[in-house]
Formats: structure tokens, sequence, C-alpha cells
């Protein structure tokens, strides 16, 4: 029987706890200054290469309230209200699928890219949209595709397709696992296993699109002993602590069934993206790459829990931009809250923090299944070396990591005509 949505705390080894550091302080000032000033004086706060907090400011005043603070200030020429003003603008237009677009913090600019999918004319009449707002919106193309990063992964799945799962959550009562929205409506139901022997559970809630999360609970209601630890490979495991919002310069680590462990950085908050299937908002956006069969899976930095994969454009070949549904957004719509680890719960909440520098590199998927104890499989590499050696990194990054195997599925299982089929089509496809 599967009792955990991630792969769980291995035998014989120790999981690590979260530590906070100054970095976790620094991206407390940047979002208490912007709070302070207002969005009508500045323009988003960052982590800047130093680790120290930047506020972007329109005048001298705040400028000063923002050195005094012990942050940098950086004079620009837009407030958060022109930016969020541009972007609402765009949202008014009609709408191309293909598209995306972001407010950039550093640059104090308005990004929108278009995929290879966007015909010239779209293109053409996005471009008379941005050039009305102002010159502060910039235009760009990309060779790829937004899409949702559904199948291609380990067969835990349905007969639509196949997702890696989130975090595991409750609400008190009953566990649930939470995962990308687009995997699936409600009543989907889960199996763990190719032939559909297996049944994981049963999706209850579903956003998508506009948010891109649903809620997904275990059959038998419980997550089980260890449902706050996941596995980084090697058999080593660390602990989710928290949930919190994602800073613009964080490092983070993204987690899924087809590619692994990857890191990168947040670059931007609050993006939309125009998929295929509908418009989300309020992403987090990335430079970590993803592969379909991740949607769903972790984002997470320093133990602390940040969001769930939606989509992108790329892979973890070229690289990419991929986006996330925030963790804290999703928790609050269905009313649950994070499971994580007992010494976590009765203290102060954490907040995230960026990283030590780290290159892309990956660990490959584990082998083992969703909730298992079995030993977490994985060639070690140097991001998990830098994730577990103490000499090259700050004690908050040690719990930095993570892979949540679990995946969910897409459409209804209404009977057992529906069994049948699904175990058919995946016995002869992945058996």
């Amino acid at each position: 029987m599967v009792t955990t949505a991630m792969a769980s705390e291995t035998p014989g080894t120790s999981a690590v706890p979260f530590s906070s550091g100054s970095a976790t302080e620094a991206g407390n000032t940047g979002a208490a200054l912007v709070g302070e000033l207002g969005t009508a004086r500045t323009a988003g706060s960052w982590i800047g290469a130093d680790g120290r907090p930047v506020v972007a400011v329109t005048d001298a005043q705040a400028a000063a309230t923002v050195k005094k603070a012990g942050a940098e200030p950086k004079m620009v020429s837009h407030s958060m209200n022109e930016l969020k003003a541009a972007t609402a603008t765009l949202k008014a237009a009609p709408r191309v699928a293909g598209t995306a677009w972001a407010v950039d913090y550093k640059t104090n600019q308005v990004m929108v890219e278009a995929d290879s999918t966007v015909s010239s004319s779209d293109w053409s009449d996005l471009k008379r949209v941005a050039a009305g707002i102002g010159s502060f919106v910039q235009m760009q193309r990309s060779e790829g595709k937004f899409t949702t990063r559904l199948n291609g992964a380990q067969p835990i799945l349905s007969t639509g397709g196949r997702c890696s799962a989130g975090f595991n959550v409750t609400n008190g009562t009953t566990d649930f696992i939470l995962t990308a929205g687009h995997c699936g409506p409600a009543n989907t139901i889960w199996f763990d296993d190719s032939q559909g022997n297996q049944q994981l559970g049963t999706t209850i809630n579903t956003q998508f699109p506009g948010n891109d999360f649903s809620l997904i609970q275990y059959a038998s209601g419980k997550a089980g002993d260890n449902a706050d630890v996941v596995a980084i490979g090697n058999g080593q495991g660390v602990r989710i602590t928290g949930a919190a919002d994602a800073t613009v310069g964080e490092k983070v680590f993204r987690s899924g069934s087809t590619s692994g462990l990857h890191d990168g950085t947040v670059t931007a908050l609050n993006a939309t993206v125009n998929y295929p299937e509908g418009t989300v908002t309020g992403l987090i956006q990335t430079n970590v790459c993803a592969e379909p069969g991740d949607s769903g899976g972790p984002l997470f930095s320093n133990g602390i829990a940040l969001g769930m994969t939606s989509g992108g454009s790329g892979d973890c070949t070229t690289g990419g931009v991929t986006f996330f549904q925030p963790v804290t957004r999703a928790m609050a719509a269905l009313n649950v809250q994070l499971i994580v680890t007992k010494q976590a719960a009765g203290g102060q909440s954490a907040a995230p923090a960026p990283s030590a520098s780290a290159n892309h590199s990956a660990i490959a998927p584990s082998t083992a299944t969703p909730g298992s104890t079995a030993p977490v499989t994985g060639e070690e590499t140097s991001l998990i070396a830098r994730l577990t050696d103490t000499r090259n990194i700050g004690p908050g990054l040690l719990v930095v990591g993570g892979s949540l195997i679990a995946l969910v599925g897409t459409r209804f299982i209404r009977s057992e005509q529906d069994r049948k089929a699904y175990q058919r089509y995946y016995s002869a496809t992945w058996g």
C-alpha cells in the first residue's frame, strides 16, 4: 500500500533539518520595505549577488529609507503600479496562446515572450499593444513552445497521462497530495503501477486554468510516516519544514519524475502564461529546466516549499523557462496545511532564502515508488555533493533538494471497463 506522496526517508539515513541564515533575513527585509513604502514608490525587491536585499524605488526619500534599513536602493523610472497597469493592459488584449509576460524587477520592465506557435499577425498585434503602453514593455520570441508538463514520466498514472506529485498536505483529518491542476479533473483516479493494480488516490478538487493546482485524497486517508521527508538521491533524505512565497534572485531546486533534480534562480513573480488550454496567472518564473512528466513536482529552497511545476518551454538538455504555481496560494484556496517535520511545526514559520552559488546539474530520477522506504537511487553528481558537503555550502543549503516521485492521472475512470482499458493500454505501453 502506498502511504506517502514522496520518496520517504531511507532506513539507516538521517534527514537534514532546516537551518535559517542571513539570506532569509535579507529576503524578509526587502519584502518588508516594499510593504512599508507602497507600490507607488517601489517596484519590487530581490536578492543581490552579494546576498543583500535590493529594493527598486522611485524617489530619493524612499531610497534613503531603504538605505537606512540596511538594504540597497535602486532608482527606477516606473513604479509597481505602472508595471501592473501594463500587465493588465496585456491581459485585456485578445488572448494569444503561446505568449507569456512578467515584471522584471531588476530591469524595471515588463517582458513579453512569444513561442514558436505564435503567428506573425498575432505577434504584430501584440507588439502594437505593447507600443501603446510604453517603451518599458520589451518583446522577444523564443524557439520553444509553452506547454504544461504532462506525460512522459514513470508509470503512476491514469488513462489520460502522467504527472509528478507535489507536497503532502492535510486538513487536520485527512491527508492529500498537492500537485498541478492541469494533471486531471475532479474524480481522476491515480495508480502507482503500470498494471493499474494499486490505487493511490482520487482528485477531489482542481483549479485550471486561472490557477494550476489540484488536491488528491489518499485512498487510505493518510500520507503515512515520513510524509515530510523527500529524497535527494543516494539514500539521503531532507525534511520540508515550511512553506513561503518565492523571492526574485532566490536559488531554488525543482524535482520531477522525468528529469530528476535541477537547480536555478527565481527570475520573476506574478507571471502570466497563455497555455493552449487556457491562461494561468500569478506564477513564479524561473530559469530551472523541466520536461514533460515533471508537472506538479515541487519547487523548494532551504527546506521551504515554494511551488508546484506548471509548465514552460525548453528541456533539460538545452535549458528553458519553467513556471510554478505558488504553494501558499494553493494551500490557502484549498484550506490545507503542509505536512512538515514535528520539530518545525511547533516553532516559527521559516522563510525561503537563496542558497550558495551552484551550476546546473542533475540527479537521475529515483526508482523508489511514492511512500516506499526503498533506497533512493541515483548517480552522485556535483549538485548532490554541494547539497550535503558542509565545507562548500551555508547551513541552510543542507536541506535543499528532494525528489517527489508520485505521479497523477488526468482523466476520469468511472467504471471497471475503464480500469481494464487502463490496464490493457499501460501493460502494452509501459509493462
